[in-house]
């Protein structure tokens, strides 16, 4: 098992956050990118101000490394319109996968078919340029129960109105990694929520994003089934050494 072709190398700091200037923080994108490339991993997640760098760096190495942005990020609460045009200049850059932040926060409050209505408008359009779509569902914002219960729902949207070929390329994945939790709980993937995700949201397939630190925590998260995995520290998990970052 290559281990590299299930990680997606992950920096989505804008430059406020990482305490930099805009083009300090173009470089340590770039670094990501060309660490990417080097290393062969299965894709670079970027903010979607990044993507037509990385397509032009990726295609000027020749390299089968794709390209994966955030949408709706971190909140997920802006409107399905502005989703939607976010996405489409995403794809108009160059991005091969698409992660949209679900608006968990209606989804809390009963406003279930408001959520319904974005997973299939998204999917839409992510399918119909043949994306690979993820919803970020955030798990540490949900009890289980909620958890069980939206990744079933995005399940059966999917279900509902795609060819059984499309599941493949719409996942459930866990986290935004910017969720700010109280007495430092985890605000990522944990064994026990990617199994309720894995549980509820098959046959599509899941991807664990943050928490997972290690190259042993890695296969762990592999052999329960997720088919990615989203981390800041890509080269240290496929290295065999524990990640230093929070990601």
């Amino acid at each position: 098992m290559d281990i590299k072709q299930y990680l997606d190398s992950t920096y989505l700091k804008t430059a406020e956050q990482a305490g930099l200037s805009f083009e300090e923080n173009k470089k340590v994108v770039q670094g990501f990118i060309s660490e990417a490339i080097q290393e062969r991993f299965k894709l670079i997640m970027i903010r979607p101000d990044m993507v037509a760098l990385a397509k032009k760096m990726i295609s000027e190495a020749k390299s089968k490394v794709l390209i994966g942005t955030v949408i709706g990020f971190h909140e997920g609460t802006v409107s399905i319109e502005e989703k939607l045009s976010e996405a489409k200049k995403a794809i108009e850059d160059g991005a091969d996968d698409l992660d949209f932040v679900v608006n968990y926060e209606l989804f809390k409050v009963g406003q279930s078919s408001l959520v319904k209505e974005e997973v299939l408008k998204c999917t839409q359009l992510g399918l119909s340029h043949n994306k690979t779509v993820k919803w970020i569902i955030e798990v540490a914002a949900l009890t289980d129960q909620q958890i069980v219960q939206l990744s079933a729902l995005i399940k059966n949207v999917v279900i509902a109105n795609f060819k059984e070929d499309s599941y493949s390329s719409v996942f459930v994945k866990s986290s935004t990694g910017f969720y700010k939790t109280q007495d430092n709980k985890p605000n990522g993937a944990t064994v026990s929520t990617i199994i309720m995700m894995l549980e509820n949201s098959s046959p599509l397939p899941v991807k664990a994003a943050g928490g997972v630190r290690t190259y042993q925590e890695a296969i762990e998260m592999i052999n329960l089934g997720v088919k990615r995995i989203g981390t800041s520290s890509a080269k240290a998990i496929a290295a065999g050494l524990v990640a230093d970052g929070n990601y």
